[in-house]
């Protein structure tokens, strides 16, 4: 090595020595800080316990119109599918043999009551004369029996004209109950019989109309035994929400009507009957719904948002939640039934827990977390964040 070059080497080593004591000691890497999470802290309140329960609907009356006399259908007087009054001429049978009928009993009813008038007469004319003896006293007491037995003649004869004007009646067919009619099973010309077991047609009330459901007895027994033990309130007066078919909810709400007392034995199952005002003919004879009953309601329930409860793959649920150290703890949690889009707690919360419902993806459990409530004004970024110490390259 040249002798230019040898005292360069003590220079470099000096100037290395300076450089390594004004830097220091190398920098440590930074401490773990805490995760921004969105809580929910849980307040006690009271929530209505329902079931969503399927069923048919069914109308609230039912005739089926058969003729009581037998006959040839002479008209139709109703337009098939439409609306009909209780009373209403549904077909006209052919009546001139019950008319006939009718008016040979008002001709004997007739007869009855002219021999009447003469027989009355005679009885009076025969209590005058036997109180002065001119005539005999039997004669009296048969002109009185024969006034009795025209009298029974006359009450006969009316009876008679009564009978045949039912009959009469009966012959122009009426609609017992209002109510929208189905299609006519016979047409003009056909001959029907009383009591045939065919029905000429059938008149459905469909406003009001009855919603069947069925229910688990051991729902019922779960219920009961709630409701005994005074952690539910019951809420048989409460509406009933119809949804049809397509999931939209029925315009008029329900209520409930009775529940059967006898439980089917193959299914396990009772009804249950709901009254659903139908001014609108939405609900048809048959319709498959499903109707969300109110079971009971809880006093001081405890719900949680949805999101905040987590299911691992053998059905076990939990909740993290912000401890008393402010770290992410992880909580096992019991939670019964949806309401709304939240879960109602049986275990493992209580009120003023603050659960995680956001940013659960960036923390594990014991994980430092920094909490704010779900709905407060958001803070600008960076607007607590401590100011960074400034370094030179001089600093010691």
């Amino acid at each position: 090595m040249s002798r230019p070059a040898l005292r360069l080497v003590p220079l470099a080593l000096s100037l290395s020595l300076a450089l390594a004591a004004c830097g220091g000691a190398p920098e440590q890497p930074p401490a773990s800080q805490a995760v921004p999470v969105t809580v929910v802290t849980l307040q006690p309140q009271d929530a209505t316990l329902t079931r969503e329960l399927p069923g048919r609907t069914t109308p609230f009356l039912v005739a089926e119109v058969r003729p009581q006399v037998s006959g040839i259908v002479r008209r139709r007087l109703f337009t098939e599918g439409g609306d009909v009054k209780a009373g209403q001429p549904l077909y006209q049978i052919d009546d001139a043999a019950y008319r006939a009928d009718n008016n040979n009993a008002r001709a004997t009813l007739a007869r009855a009551q002219a021999a009447l008038v003469t027989t009355r007469l005679n009885a009076q004319r025969s209590a005058e004369l036997v109180k002065v003896d001119a005539v005999s006293r039997q004669d009296d007491d048969n002109a009185q029996a024969a006034l009795r037995q025209a009298e029974a003649d006359v009450k006969a004869a009316q009876a008679m004209v009564d009978g045949t004007g039912v009959t009469l009646g009966y012959a122009r067919i009426t609609s017992p109950i209002s109510g929208r009619i189905g299609k006519s099973s016979v047409t003009q010309g056909a001959l029907v019989n009383a009591g045939q077991p065919t029905p000429l047609a059938t008149v459905q009330q469909l406003d009001p109309i009855y919603v069947d459901l069925t229910q688990s007895s051991t729902e019922l027994l779960a219920l009961r035994k709630a409701v005994a033990a005074g952690s539910l309130a019951s809420t048989a007066s409460l509406p009933v929400t119809v949804l049809l078919e397509d999931g939209t909810p029925h315009t008029h709400e329900g209520k409930l009507a009775f529940s059967e007392v006898t439980v089917d034995p193959s299914t396990g199952s009772f009804a249950l009957r709901v009254v659903v005002p139908n001014p609108d003919g939405v609900l048809l004879p048959g319709m498959y719904v499903r109707a969300v009953v109110g079971n009971g309601e809880r006093k001081g329930a405890i719900l949680v948002p949805q999101q905040g409860i987590a299911r691992d793959p053998k059905g076990h649920t939990s909740a993290m939640v912000v401890g008393k150290d402010g770290k992410a703890e992880a909580r096992p949690v019991k939670v019964s039934q949806a309401i709304g889009d939240k879960w109602l707690v049986e275990d493992g919360l209580k009120a003023g827990d603050k659960v995680i419902v956001e940013g659960l993806q960036k923390i594990r459990p014991g994980a430092p977390v920094t909490p704010s409530e779900a709905g407060a004004p958001a803070q600008a970024p960076g607007a607590n964040a401590a100011p960074k110490p400034a370094t030179g390259a001089g600093s010691k």
